[in-house]
């Protein structure tokens, strides 16, 4: 593959942030050299984008609906509005994925809400008829596991946005906006170990009960997440034949 990729890190732990990139360079199917990572935690988005052919967004601790931003996460989430809608208006292609859902669900003035939480661990995901007719997420199959951990979802798709996936416990999982821009609430990108690794960091930051962890890391170690990369794999193939 010879187009090079932007990762952005939302992720203020650096661990986890090297971790997610390595990740996405796994499931995106690409090298060291052709997935580039900014540290938006710390950095402003580039201007100069569209030297990239397209952009992954990282998830985050961070929340939309957190009472108290410091003017380090405001700006982080204005940075990511402007991506989003560069890749709505169809600049760039973008995968917004956990924390960036909710920051284009609020851009499109759709409701983030605490009210449709996700447990640490697998979930079965399934396609809408959209979702299944879509270039991206048509690849996978009608019904899919894949790994989740949030505080907070998407109440219902933004009225200019196409639902892809939904399930039980969060009724957006994941849409298309605009020509360029997909968002999932579950991750896509990590292997069950990975996951449990990414768990050790934020073991203490309330997304399960720390006491807990051997029991839901071998929850999560019974995870099969071979649908998930196949989506990464059919954004990367979107992005080598435009």
């Amino acid at each position: 593959m010879t187009a090079r990729l932007l990762y952005v890190c939302a992720r203020p732990q650096r661990t986890a942030a090297a971790a997610e990139w390595a990740s996405f360079r796994d499931g995106l199917g690409v090298g060291d050299d052709d997935l580039i990572h900014h540290d938006l935690v710390r950095h402003p988005l580039p201007d100069d984008l569209d030297r990239f052919a397209a952009v992954v967004v990282g998830g985050s601790p961070f929340n939309v609906t957190d009472p108290d931003k410091t003017d380090a996460q405001r700006r982080l989430e204005g940075d990511l509005e402007r991506l989003a809608a560069t890749a709505i208006e169809g600049r760039t292609n973008a995968l917004f994925t956990c924390f960036g859902i909710g920051v284009v669900t609020r851009l499109l003035g759709g409701e983030v809400t605490l009210m449709h939480p996700e447990g640490t661990g697998p979930t079965d995901i399934t396609l809408t008829a959209a979702g299944r007719d879509d270039e991206l997420f048509g690849v996978l199959s009608p019904r899919f596991e894949a790994l989740t951990a949030h505080k907070e979802g998407t109440a219902s798709v933004p009225p200019t946005a196409t639902l892809l996936a939904e399930n039980d416990a969060c009724p957006v999982e994941a849409y298309r906006a605009g020509a360029g821009l997909w968002a999932t609430q579950f991750h896509p990108e990590p292997t069950a170990d990975a996951f449990v690794a990414r768990m050790v960091v934020y073991r203490d930051a309330g997304y399960f009960d720390a006491d807990a962890f051997d029991e839901v890391s071998a929850h999560v170690r019974t995870a099969s997440v071979e649908q998930p990369t196949r989506l990464l794999r059919s954004f990367a193939a979107r992005v080598v034949s435009a």
